[in-house]
């Protein structure tokens, strides 16, 4: 996602709003994802299931059917794709084995610093596909002004890196990204140094954002939306909950949703003439595949790892025995989605994607 900026600019009779796909496809996309988990925080507060641990049907629906699915949802734009494959068989064969290989490597030796790594990267990931959603946008509006694109840049790291900030300066929480600990503690006074400025940037960019649209006509609602959905999701999960419930819907709703709506729109939203019962098999078989998937990854970490949902996936004796081997071969699809992620959205390799956002420039 990360270099999403790459895609072209569009020509001078560009709609005066930029949509990367479609209006209503960006707004169910990237507002619609945060409503639901915002809603979902508040349902969770009058139901007092912010003290609890996390219900069982949340667990299914956010991680097991988005968080996980998702990131066999790159499998569509790469590994079930055979033209693509042979386009770059050396990176798609050998980012699944180098990340067993290392993966194995580190955890033989420290399985607390597996998980360490394993955290950071995924953090380093959420934070730059939110990045690259907000520099996608700007690219759409073809937005030269630097000052503009660093503003950008300052204004959704800081709604990302922030609330980061606290979290490691407040441990430890009720919640974590994959085991308790697996976060270096920092001195609170980093975030006491951090908070005025966090602030800054957000009053700075949505002024200058209300200022441009008043007094020069130029608006971009689309990434000012992805700012701001991330800014209030990450703020409310991490910083004002302190709650396993509330990181959880904010973290991978607004993550996962978006994504996986990307994939499928990169690989068959051209299609305008299909049939809708087609279109529906198609997501139903997108949807079908992953989900699938994902229960087949999640079955083995709980039967070989975890333990914690027999009711979900039963139990195999003795699998245990094989963590060594089991963790770093089931990280694989996770890091395998992190490195090619900043690969295959590069516009100079996908002008399938220029394709589709050209589209939605000249139908406005």
């Amino acid at each position: 996602m990360a270099s999403l900026t790459q895609l072209s600019a569009p020509t001078d009779d560009s709609p005066t709003i930029p949509w990367l796909f479609s209006p209503t496809v960006d707004l169910l996309a990237f507002t619609g994802s945060a409503v639901v988990a915002l809603t979902l925080v508040w349902l969770g507060h009058a139901r007092g299931w912010l003290t609890q641990d996390t219900p069982e049907w949340l667990w299914v629906s956010a991680i097991l059917l988005l968080d996980v699915a998702h990131v066999y949802a790159t499998g569509f734009r790469v590994y079930f794709d055979p033209t693509e494959l042979r386009r770059r068989p050396w990176l798609y064969g050998l980012a699944p084995v180098l990340a067993f290989v290392l993966g194995w490597a580190v955890y033989s030796e420290s399985s607390t610093a597996f998980w360490r790594v394993l955290a950071y990267l995924a953090v380093f990931h959420f934070i730059r596909q939110q990045y690259g959603w907000v520099a996608l946008y700007r690219t759409r509006e073809a937005n030269l002004d630097r000052n503009g694109r660093w503003l950008d840049s300052l204004a959704i790291y800081a709604a990302t890196v922030y609330p980061l900030i606290y979290w490691h300066c407040h441990l430890p929480r009720q919640f974590w990204w994959f085991l308790d600990d697996d976060f270096m503690h920092l001195p609170a006074a980093v975030e006491l140094w951090c908070r005025p400025l966090y602030w800054l940037t957000m009053v700075t960019y949505f002024g200058t954002s209300a200022w441009r649209a008043w007094n020069q006509g130029i608006y971009n609602p689309g990434k000012d939306l992805v700012v701001l959905t991330t800014a209030i999701c990450w703020y409310v999960g991490i910083v004002s909950c302190n709650s396993d419930y509330a990181f959880t819907v904010t973290n991978v709703i607004i993550h996962g949703v978006p994504y996986m709506i990307l994939v499928y729109w990169h690989r068959w939203g051209k299609a305008d003439s299909v049939a809708p019962m087609n279109r529906f098999r198609t997501v139903a078989m997108f949807l079908g595949v992953i989900w699938i998937l994902a229960y087949v990854e999640e079955l083995l970490w709980d039967t070989g790892v975890w333990h914690e949902r027999p009711w979900l996936f039963g139990t195999f004796e003795h699998l245990e025995q094989y963590s060594a081997f089991l963790v770093p071969l089931l990280a694989v699809p996770q890091i395998t989605h992190y490195v090619l992620d900043g690969f295959i959205w590069r516009r100079r390799s996908n002008d399938r994607l220029a394709e589709l956002t050209e589209e939605a420039r000249m139908n406005g």
